[in-house]
Formats: structure tokens, sequence, C-alpha cells
């Protein structure tokens, strides 16, 4: 028995869109989704802010004064070498967050029902990785702030300092597919934020971001230098001013040449996450 669709008097069937036209147009109603559905549950935002409030406030009074920097212990100085740390650990770890937020998705079945929709395939994750950047935007914003009220300066001009914040939210969203990744290929959004967070800790701690690496054993100094969470904390702290006097930098290429290699780092996890990402999605089901 054969199926016949009429189309209604006074209707025409939708033409079919370009592709890189409907995938950017499906990935800006999914992102759109995803922030109206922050805005209306507000503690999603305010949950993610006070972990990184808690980083600022007790590395800044607990471990200031007992580091050293550039051969001093001065508190301030390690103020402002730390910030740089915690807004780099602070983007990367939203990762957890957006890889329970698909396994949620996966976990009701709404992935499911997206897949059946004739829309772009990538759309959905890009909307989902979008919509948490522009979290990790505001959460930014809320941070610096902060850093302010406790002392941080920046000892550079604006167009610098919104140069090391753009490459802070390029590694953010880097990290997001990540993230996807992970939301994707777990079955519960409890195991997602375990599996988010869990490889997270020795990516950060193993870096620049709270300690001078010069410091650490020959082996681990080597790991962090070439750490790309490091590059971008690096970079972060020339462009913001915030290298202490007598800080001696390290010779690896990376250390050499932060911005550039933050950007070939989160430019190369982009590329790589996201095309294994949307080919899991693809493939995907509960």
């Amino acid at each position: 028995m054969s199926a016949v669709t009429d189309t209604a008097p006074g209707t025409r069937a939708p033409q079919p869109r370009g592709g890189l036209s409907q995938s950017v147009s499906d990935s800006l109603v999914i992102a759109k989704r995803n922030l109206i559905r922050m805005a209306r549950i507000p503690e999603m935002v305010i949950f993610g802010l006070i972990q990184p409030v808690m980083f600022v406030v007790l590395f800044t009074y607990v471990f200031g004064g007992s580091i050293q920097v550039g051969g001093s212990t001065s508190a301030s100085a390690y103020r402002e070498f730390l910030m740089a740390g915690i807004f780099a650990q602070t983007v990367t770890f939203a990762t957890a967050g957006a890889g329970a937020g698909i396994a949620d998705d996966m976990h009701k079945g709404l992935i499911d029902r997206f897949r059946s929709l004739p829309m772009a395939r990538g759309a959905v994750l890009t909307g989902r990785t979008l919509a948490d950047l522009v979290q990790t935007a505001l959460t930014l914003v809320v941070l610096a702030i902060v850093a302010v009220i406790v002392g941080w300066r920046v000892h550079e001009n604006m167009a610098k300092v919104l140069l090391g914040f753009l490459l802070l939210l390029l590694l953010g969203y880097a990290f997001s597919w990540i993230g996807a990744l992970i939301g994707l290929s777990v079955r519960t959004p409890e195991a997602a934020t375990s599996g988010g967070l869990i490889w997270l800790f020795p990516l950060t701690f193993i870096s620049n971001a709270f300690v001078d690496a010069n410091q650490m054993p020959t082996f681990l100094r080597h790991i962090a230098e070439w750490n790309p969470f490091s590059a971008t904390v690096q970079a972060c702290r020339e462009l913001f001013g915030n290298l202490p006097p007598g800080f001696q930098t390290s010779d690896a290429w990376p250390m050499q040449n932060p911005i550039l290699a933050s950007v070939l780092w989160s430019l190369l996890i982009l590329v790589v996450f996201r095309t294994l990402a949307v080919r899991k999605y693809r493939s995907a089901s509960i």
C-alpha cells in the first residue's frame, strides 16, 4: 500500500538549503535552545561560578606568600602570576559540564529526536558548544571582577588584554569538544562528569598554572612546557603583563612562542575532537 502525501492549498514544501547555511542556521537554533534553558535554570550558571571564585580566594590568601615565583615569595607577585592559571583552569573545567549536558540529552532521548530531524549532523553539537562558550565568557567576566577585587592588575594595553581573553575562550571552546565526545561516549551524566574531570586535574596541575615549571623535576618540567594548557597560561601572562620580575622563561619552543603555540594547540584540539565527536554523534544511540 503506497502512501500519498498532499500539500495543503496555499502552502509550499520547504526548499532544501545549502549545506553551510543549513548548518549555521541549525547550530544557532540549538544554541538558542540551550541558552534559554540556562536562563530558566540559573543555578546552572551560579554553581558554575562558585568553584572558580573559591579557587581565586583560596589560592590568593592561603598560598599567596608561600610559593616562590621569579625568586620572590611576594603575595602580590604570586597573585598576578596565579590569575592566568585560574582563568585557564576555569575555561577547561567547563568541559565536564558540557559533557554532562550532552550525556543528559542522550539519556533522555533528546539526541535521538534531533537525529531524526532534517538538520545538519554537526549542528546539535555545535549549538551546544556555542552555548557553553557564552556561559564560559560570562564566567570569565565575573571571575575577572573578583580577581580585581582581591588585587589582580594588568600592566598592558587593552588590546593585549582582550587578546589574552580571546585565547582563553578559544582554548575553552576547543576543550568543550572533548567534553562533547565524552558525553556521547558514556551512558549517564554522572559518568560524563567524572570522565570530564579525572583527566583535567593532571593536565592543569602538571603545568605552569600554579607554580613555576622550572622548579619541577626534569621529566615533569618537559611535560609542563609542552602542555597545551601551559602555552595558553604563558601567553596570557605575557599579554596581561603578569610575569614577575626576574622570572626565567624556559627555552622550550611553546614557552618562547606562547601565543602562536596556544593558537596552534587550540586549533589542533578543535579540529581533531570536533571530527571525532560528529562521527560519534552519527552512530551514537542509547
